[in-house]
């Protein structure tokens, strides 16, 4: 099962990256709870549509989308984690490359859970008002 749920997570990924996010949201389960840490203004707890929204407008502020990175994978249970990188060209010109660790929680077959850690300042720095 673990191995399984590592692909899940890297195919999630994979068409995220590639901003194919009909793909991508379809591993999501329909209660999915997203969380991001800190007290940025992307900051909190999100619902499939609520989360849909956020990576919307993230999209549509960059040339190309986010692309995250996957470095390291472990998962046990219904549980994988992972580090990541990201960048990001945004339409002013400024770059958006930051470092990530993801919880993700898995039930039948999709992404029911992820909590997101980053570095804040950075996201306040490139997102935040």
């Amino acid at each position: 099962m673990s191995e399984a749920n590592k692909e899940l997570v890297r195919t999630f990924w994979k068409a995220f990256s590639e901003s194919r996010f009909d793909d991508a949201f379809e591993l999501l389960a329909d209660d999915l709870v997203w969380w991001v840490t800190g007290t940025t203004d992307i900051s909190g707890k999100y619902s499939k549509a609520e989360f849909r929204g956020l990576v919307n407008g993230v999209a549509e502020n960059t040339k190309n989308g986010i692309q995250v990175t996957p470095t390291v994978m472990t998962a046990e249970d219904d549980r994988v984690a992972m580090e990541a990188d990201s960048f990001g060209e945004m339409n002013d010109g400024r770059t958006y490359k930051n470092e990530y660790h993801f919880l993700h929680k898995i039930k039948d077959g999709k992404l029911c859970a992820v909590h997101e850690y980053m570095d804040t300042e950075h996201v306040t720095e490139i997102f935040g008002q």
